[in-house]
């Protein structure tokens, strides 16, 4: 999962220009409703294939927390076809890297293979999309197996921990401030029932998208998928449960002391639009958060590191494949020697003082440098499946994904002011301090 976000960061910083396309991607419907993604690059005679399903932790029904995360585990137990456990070392036999991962919004089903392995991929695929067989003692193996992990990755990892809790307090009741895992009680808690009718309720094609990446044209993807995936009968899609709206003007502090913490750290966080609430003001985020911390070329970076040596890292994100709100993020680590707290000060001013700046020379600067690594994600088919199937599961359109770039272009300096403007003072947004038991206030 920390690759996935990675690269979806990675693709909010490109752009190219206004003539081009960002991937040239073909696209088409089968009857069942599955949506295909092809983007072809025969460099090399290996394809990225992956199967993304619109559904995520915040489609859980409340109390049962980590259902989505559970299933992707299940997924690789066996079908009516495919003995238990005998998935991943079909996989293995034939050359190919196989995982997956689930989020907020959805749950991604991936490998990379040989292109002379892809119909293996595909047949194995389509078939754990529709033939599922859910055993008794793999259920309870599994649910061990996704308890222990939560022990392990947040229970036992302070900054997991921290980051949960931020989330708890930016997302007030909303899915989003759940734990994609679950809690340990709603983990302990989830029966083989509770899966099952999920993966009857989402597992469906037309609630999934296909996207192959690699050597392989448009033709061969078509012929493939109508062979494998065309036949899988389109389910209902139940209904997702209703979305808590944020309060307006939200604001909240979150200070943690914890063990294990080597340094302090600081993090500003804030909801604001995605694509799945507004698309046409994403554009004026992404250009926002490579300006101020995209880069240890950023202004904040040059500001508070290099020339204030106030911190020794700072830095700015913004997430908006979402089908709910955004989240953009402003984090930092003191230099030894300034706390929290101060640099929190510093860095208020410094947010403030670097908006204030910016200016038409500014802003064109950060668009050039948001081209510069367009070759990089056009040469590298897994990069492309990932950010193609992100962007398009949060409900961007083929066209909207290719012309990315021409909404950057557009993007003007007074837009960028006012939406950071309105995002520091507005937006809901939490204040997150970490440090190191025994620090002083």
């Amino acid at each position: 999962m920390n690759k996935f976000f990675a690269v979806l960061a990675l693709v909010l910083g490109f752009a190219a220009s206004a003539e081009a396309k960002l991937f040239d991607i073909d696209s088409f419907r089968l009857n069942n409703g599955m949506q295909v993604f092809v983007v072809s690059n025969h460099k090399a005679p290996i394809v990225k294939h992956m199967v993304w399903y619109k559904v995520g932790s915040m489609d859980e029904k409340l109390g049962k927390g980590g259902t989505a995360h559970l299933l992707e585990h299940l997924m690789f137990r066996g079908t009516k076809d495919v003995e238990g456990g005998k998935l991943n070392e079909i996989f293995e036999q034939n050359g190919a890297q196989s995982n997956a991962f689930t989020a907020l919004d959805f749950t991604a089903y991936h490998q990379t293979l040989d292109i002379s392995r892809l119909e293996l991929a595909m047949y194995l695929e389509a078939d754990r999309m529709q033939n599922l067989q859910i055993m008794p003692e793999d259920f309870a193996l599994e649910r061990d197996i996704v308890f222990q992990e939560r022990q392990q990755v947040v229970e036992n990892n302070p900054a997991a921990y921290f980051n949960e809790a931020l989330r708890r307090s930016l997302w007030q009741n909303h899915p989003y401030g759940r734990p994609i895992t679950g809690s340990p009680d709603e983990i302990k808690g989830l029966q083989q029932q509770d899966v099952e009718e999920f993966y009857q309720s989402f597992y469906s094609p037309q609630n999934a998208i296909l996207v192959l990446s690699g050597d392989i044209d448009v033709l061969t993807a078509k012929k493939l998928a109508e062979k494998y995936y065309g036949p899988v009968p389109a389910r209902k899609i139940s209904q997702r449960p209703e979305v808590a709206a944020l309060k307006a003007d939200f604001k909240a502090r979150l200070h943690l002391k914890l063990p294990e913490i080597a340094a302090p750290r600081l993090s500003f966080n804030y909801a604001v639009a995605s694509v799945g609430t507004d698309k046409g003001r994403i554009y004026d985020y992404a250009v926002l958060a490579k300006y101020l911390g995209g880069s240890d070329t950023s202004v904040l970076y040059k500001d508070l590191v290099l020339k204030q040596k106030v911190a020794l890292a700072v830095s700015a994100s913004y997430d908006e494949a979402a089908r709910s709100y955004g989240s953009f993020v402003i984090s930092a680590v003191p230099a030894k020697g300034i706390t929290a707290q101060k640099l929190e000060k510093l860095l208020h001013k410094a947010v403030e003082k670097a908006v204030a700046e910016l200016n038409q020379e500014r802003l064109e600067k950060v668009k050039k440098q948001m081209t510069a690594g367009l070759v990089y994600l056009q040469d590298n088919p897994s990069d492309a499946a990932y950010i193609i199937g992100s962007l398009a599961s949060a409900g961007m359109s083929k066209d909207e994904i290719e012309n990315y770039d021409v909404g950057i272009e557009k993007v003007q300096l007074d837009q960028v002011k006012q939406t950071a403007l309105k995002m520091l003072e507005h937006a809901p947004q939490v204040v997150g301090i970490l440090e190191p038991v025994g620090e002083e206030n």
